[in-house]
């Protein structure tokens, strides 16, 4: 058995393709890879890599995170620029004993010396949404999710079994330079054990990281919870503490996948859509949520909005 899902429509193409990799025997890394660089080098994803949302000083910044579930492993780059791919310098510091999370101009080298191309993450595009947002920026409105979607989260599981997961994002829109969400932070953004399971998250980094929500989804795997049950009750665990205390539910979705290839789903969004390719083929879904929990449901990608 073999599986990969994606967040958002924009990964359904990457998905298509990592999981054919994934039919002729290539390990999970390699897919994860295939479906989370595709979108980051696609500046009409505005959310990631090339093209991303720049910050309050016009830079792009990315985060990037990716973990080994057979040996609990992890890379992550934060708050880099100046290159293509933060994901594949996040694969690359996988594996260290020590310094696999890199920042800044640290991140740079070390991407440059795998060799991921030096580049210029700002377009003619970018630039323009960002001075037309700069013209009614207030300092105290308060930053959203979900412009132009947000991270890219894959998760990977291949026929021998292994589990990987992944992801990369240029964050917030006018977010401070510096700032740093869930995406590239383990049990946070993105988790895995191939054991029990793995999760990833996309939304408001700063909320999905109060509830380590990807690790908590993997925690109640392991305790015997399906990969839709996993999701749904991390989610709402952390949903009811937020509006105990007067806050509203947030914005933030959730993406599961289980050692046996069943995948699961959560959001407090209106509908949150999802890529999912097993030995069926590639199927872009849609998450919403209804009266007895989520309801998942296959979509045409022609009827879902980019």
């Amino acid at each position: 058995m073999y599986a990969l899902i994606g967040t958002w429509k924009m990964s359904l193409k990457g998905i298509s393709e990592g999981g054919q990799l994934l039919k002729e025997g290539s390990p999970a890394g390699d897919a994860v890879a295939c479906a989370v660089m595709d979108v980051e080098a696609n500046p009409a994803f505005v959310s990631v890599g090339y093209g991303g949302l720049p910050a309050l000083d016009g830079q792009v910044y990315l985060d990037a995170g990716y973990m080994d579930g057979n040996t609990l492993t992890c890379g992550a780059v934060l708050s880099v620029t100046g290159i293509a791919s933060s994901f594949a310098a996040a694969r690359g510091l996988c594996g260290r004993k020590t310094n696999w999370m890199l920042t800044g101009e640290a991140a740079r080298k070390f991407a440059l010396s795998l060799g991921v191309k030096e580049c210029d993450l700002r377009t003619k595009e970018s630039m323009a949404r960002y001075e037309e947002a700069m013209r009614t920026f207030n300092p105290g409105d308060p930053l959203t999710a979900y412009r132009g979607h947000d991270t890219v989260c894959v998760l990977g599981l291949d026929e021998t079994g292994r589990m990987v997961s992944g992801t990369s994002t240029s964050g917030l829109f006018l977010k401070e330079p510096g700032r740093v969400g869930d995406s590239p932070i383990p049990g946070c953004g993105y988790y895995c054990d191939s054991r029990y399971g793995a999760a990833a998250a996309t939304g408001l980094g700063e909320d999905i990281m109060r509830g380590c929500l990807s690790h908590e989804c993997v925690r109640l795997m392991r305790q015997g919870m399906t990969a839709q049950q996993a999701a749904e009750e991390a989610l709402r665990d952390l949903v009811e503490k937020k509006l105990s205390i007067g806050e509203d539910k947030g914005s933030m979705s959730l993406i599961t996948l289980a050692p046996d290839g069943s995948f699961g789903a959560a959001t407090t969004e209106a509908c949150f859509p999802f890529a999912v390719a097993t030995p069926d083929g590639p199927c872009l879904y849609t998450c919403v949520p209804g009266e007895k929990g989520m309801e998942i449901r296959a979509a045409d990608p022609d009827s879902v909005p980019d």
